[in-house]
């Protein structure tokens, strides 16, 4: 089933929200949507700044957008008309994106109150709900790479009046600039409901907003949730460790690859946070790390800088890592108030991101329709209990079943909008997006394309990858093949990926990629391809952990690393191919050693192979491609 493009939504505000100011008193009235009922909160703020910097950190992920823009050559352009020059394509295409720019069609943004036109796309507002011991804010980028929840506490508001329930906010630009401006030493009120019964909010125009939210962005929206209920491995930072990552991040551009914050976690020793490609090391001032070692690489770090107002009121920070490409969760606890921010590895969700986001959606078709039904039928009772007991930890949600079961029934509650997981309290929250849950089969896929790539996955054979090249300093390419039965032909696509994850380049043998290149995006072989190379790296490492799996691996690449006392780090490269394994090995800013060792049989070379790399392991050395979770 392909994916609807937008998803109309009808918002309507009483009046805008609005900051009313005076000496010694300061009223903060946020407007909410008034078609989700009484839902509303209200009390006095106990801690004026606190509210101030965390409303403004959450407004700067709200707004940031670090996709590539292209140099504005609008000035220019306008020179050479004035010379008298030729009016180019080029030209009237540059002045059409400035009038667009600066003349949006959107008459709620100009803040006349008017009704607005329906757009053509849009994002959604931030999204409010009140719980019983808190009040909590969600917002998704313009980009679609960074999620962040920012939770107040109940004990933040003296004399705290509050409806539950979940609508979406005005928090338009104008109000975060009066926000921001809110001083420390006045008394602050907070005002956040549907309607208003004072004068001026009588005196005011009611808002009403039409859009055209794009399935994309609320696809990536409850993606990035739905990966809140995966497994992680967690580590706990000092405040500090954030303020020097931060400031290493503001003094330094990276001008080539790889762009990553990696994680050194080795048990009974705090986290250590290494900043490519500089190889710069953050020794962690937080409590040791507990669990087996790892090697760690995330991506999306630029955009923590966003967190820099926060340090004055940071306490504690933990980072939560899952697997490979799937968003890496930062807590910040900052007292009476919970900052959540989700960072993906890319800006907007593209085709790089479905084999990430692969996992996280129920299979088609997987135990037939009576499993289906089964697990249909356990989200509506697990919703149901949340409703009534409130927040509640996957342990009390699971009891008398499963704990997998259960945890792929509130995921599959996720992806509707109906269930939200508190990463900061690690429990389950009813939270309803919208009045009807949303469809996740419209969701599933994000163009039909790899609606069509997900039809070839499911023919068993018919998407295999046939070779893996690593190339040294780029990253990874992969050839597959490709058997399409509706075109009754084979095709070979290939690609390959940096670094960082990303698809570098790409090539297919079929018509579409022939005739267009990927000026219309990737054709589905490629997307297949990409999917099927991810689910059967994750099955690799799920094999290799028994006797059974490692003797199929025939042609496998391991790197181990291992930090000495004084801060360098050795790293160990052990490579099988059939009946040879290469070693490679040094310090990692020098030019590493190389041996080659050939054996005469298959099975003598990988049980050298194992032993090598059990005998790195018991040497104090992780396993860097190891999974995060």
């Amino acid at each position: 089933m392909t994916a609807a493009l937008a998803r109309p939504i009808l918002l309507r505000y009483a009046a805008p929200s609005e900051l009313a100011a005076a000496p010694l008193h300061t009223s903060v009235r946020l407007s909410l949507d008034g078609a989700r009922g009484p839902v509303g909160v209200r009390g006095t703020v106990r801690d004026a700044a606190l509210f101030r910097d965390a409303m403004a950190a959450l407004a700067t992920i709200l707004e940031s957008d670090l996709r590539y823009k292209g140099r504005d050559r609008t000035a220019y352009l306008a020179y050479l008309m004035k010379q008298g020059k030729k009016a180019t394509a080029a030209i009237w295409e540059a002045q059409k994106a400035f009038l667009e720019g600066a003349f949006p069609d959107d008459a709620a943004a100009q803040g006349d109150g008017s009704a607005a036109k329906p757009r053509a796309s849009g994002a959604l507002d931030p999204v409010l709900t009140v719980h019983p011991d808190e009040v909590s804010i969600e917002v998704f980028s313009r980009d679609e790479s960074a999620y962040a929840r920012l939770a107040f506490s109940s004990d933040l508001f003296e004399g705290r009046e509050a409806a539950h329930g979940t609508a979406f906010v005005d928090l338009s630009p104008r109000i975060v600039e009066q926000i921001d401006r809110l001083r420390a030493y006045a008394k602050v009120e907070l005002d956040a409901g549907a309607a208003r019964g004072d004068a001026a909010a009588a005196r005011a125009t009611p808002i009403e907003r039409s859009l055209e939210v794009p399935t994309t962005w609320l696809r990536g929206f409850l993606q990035v949730q739905s990966a809140a209920t995966l497994p992680a491995v967690s580590c706990e930072l000092a405040p500090i460790d954030l303020y020097n990552a931060l400031f290493v991040l503001r003094t330094r551009k990276a001008k080539k690859p790889p762009r990553g914050l990696r994680f050194e976690l080795v048990a009974g020793k705090p986290p250590r946070l290494i900043l490519e490609p500089w190889e710069i090391l953050i020794e962690g001032h937080g409590p040791p790390y507990e669990g087996p070692p790892r090697v760690v690489r995330t991506f999306g770090r630029q955009r923590l800088l966003a967190l820099s107002r926060l340090l004055p009121h940071v306490q504690r920070v933990r980072a939560e890592l899952r697997g490979p490409g799937l968003p890496v969760f930062w807590v910040l606890d900052l007292g009476r108030a919970t900052l959540t921010i989700a960072l993906t590895g890319w800006t907007d969700s593209s085709w790089a991101s479905a084999a990430s986001f692969d996992a996280l959606m129920p299979r088609e078709g997987k135990g037939g329709d009576k499993a289906r039904a089964a697990l249909d039928a356990l989200a509506g009772r697990q919703l149901a209990l949340l409703r009534e007991r409130g927040p509640l930890p996957l342990a009390s949600l699971a009891a008398g079943g499963g704990a997998e079961d259960a945890r792929a029934a509130l995921q599959l509650e996720c992806l509707r909008g109906r269930v939200l997981y508190d990463v900061a309290r690690r429990v389950y929250r009813p939270r309803e997006l919208f009045a009807d849950p949303v469809d996740e089969r419209d969701i599933r896929y994000s163009s039909p394309r790899e609606a069509a790539a997900h039809r070839l996955l499911g023919a068993p054979g018919a998407v295999r990858p046939t070779k893996v090249h690593e190339i040294a300093g780029e990253g990874t390419e992969i050839h597959g093949e490709v058997a399409d039965r509706e075109a009754h032909r084979d095709f070979a696509p290939r690609f390959t990926m940096d670094l960082e994850g990303r698809v570098s380049d790409a090539w297919c043998s079929c018509p579409t990629f022939r005739r267009s290149g990927l000026r219309e995006g990737p054709c589905e072989h490629m997307i297949a391809l990409r999917v099927a190379y991810a689910r059967e790296r994750a099955e690799r490492d799920a094999l290799r952990q028994t006797a059974e799996g490692r003797s199929l691996i025939r042609a496998e690449t391991r790197t181990y690393v291992r930090r000495e006392a004084s801060g360098a780090e050795v790293v160990y490269r052990v490579s099988l191919d059939d009946r040879v394994v290469h070693l490679s090995w040094g310090a990692r800013a020098e030019a590493p050693r190389h041996q080659r060792i050939w054996f005469d049989t298959d099975g003598e070379a990988r049980d050298a192979y194992f032993k090598r790399l059990d005998a790195l392991t018991s040497s104090g050395f992780v396993d860097a491609d190891a999974s995060s979770a």
